[in-house]
């Protein structure tokens, strides 16, 4: 069953007095009920773009964005939302933060409720002992587990994520996957997962499956399905054959489009 579905989208982005920029053209894919789907591709295909779909921040100019078969046609608290830079109250601590958030989607519970839910997704998270700092008084893996954190506890079917990684050093990248996959993985009901990245090896090891966009105006340029079984060990991934086959795919459809525009000169890696 499709949780989202992209039919026939086109993305026209107004330059003022000039004619219009086309961010995507034509895009159609879907994603499953409790699937993990990572979107990648060169700077410019778009990726963010359809993110911004999701989230109901842009409305597309051709086609339209389905959620549970209804048109989407702004933000909602039915979908949580990671970005890519800490989008965290710097004047409420991380459990404050993540009690806020709740009550909007909860208005129903206690405020003594709210708070425990904000803890145990907190102490989930690894920041246990955490709780009343502020945002200023974390680094930047921490806050990025707090806006995690923040995104699992609301509850909503649907996570979409914005390079949520992209700022963050690769030590802590690797913890902070090994903790998303647990809580998604962790529930009686998969959350369905939107995850937008450059990285490929990230994209493989958390992924059911890839999309990978063409350049600008990004269009799908393939559909990948990553067969792993999970829970994966890291390890063990990189060193199988079939890994290595499906990343060198990627890389060649990841890349062609750049050595096409400087020239048709081949991309060694």
């Amino acid at each position: 069953m499709s949780k989202l579905v992209v039919k026939n989208v086109t993305l026209n982005y107004a330059n003022g007095n000039k004619s219009n920029t086309t961010a995507l053209e034509n895009v159609n894919f879907s994603v499953g009920d409790g699937e993990f789907l990572s979107i990648i591709g060169p700077s410019g295909c778009g990726k963010s773009s359809i993110l911004n779909l999701f989230t109901g921040l842009l409305s597309a100019s051709e086609g339209e964005i389905l959620l549970n078969g209804k048109t989407i046609s702004g933000t909602g608290l039915d979908r949580g939302v990671v970005f890519q830079h800490y989008s965290l109250f710097p004047w409420m601590s991380a459990k404050k933060n993540i009690s806020f958030a709740l009550r909007q989607s909860f208005p129903s519970k206690s405020k003594k409720e709210l708070t425990r839910i904000a803890e145990d997704y907190l102490g989930a998270m690894g920041l246990k002992g955490f709780e009343d700092k502020f945002p200023a008084e974390l680094s930047g893996g921490m806050q990025q587990r707090v806006a995690i954190a923040k995104a699992l506890a609301m509850d909503t079917d649907v996570i979409l994520m914005d390079e949520p990684f992209g700022a963050v050093d690769s030590k802590t990248r690797v913890v902070l996957q090994d903790k998303l996959l647990k809580m998604w993985d962790n529930g009686e009901q998969k959350k369905t997962v939107v995850f937008i990245t450059h990285d490929i090896d990230e994209a493989i090891f958390l992924s059911d499956r890839i999309i990978v966009m063409s350049s600008g105006p990004g269009r799908v340029k393939r559909e990948i399905a990553v067969n792993f079984a999970r829970p994966r060990d890291r390890i063990s991934l990189t060193k199988d054959a079939e890994y290595a086959h499906l990343r060198n795919e990627i890389v060649s459809l990841f890349y062609d489009d750049l050595a096409s525009k400087i020239g048709g000169e081949e991309v060694v890696l």
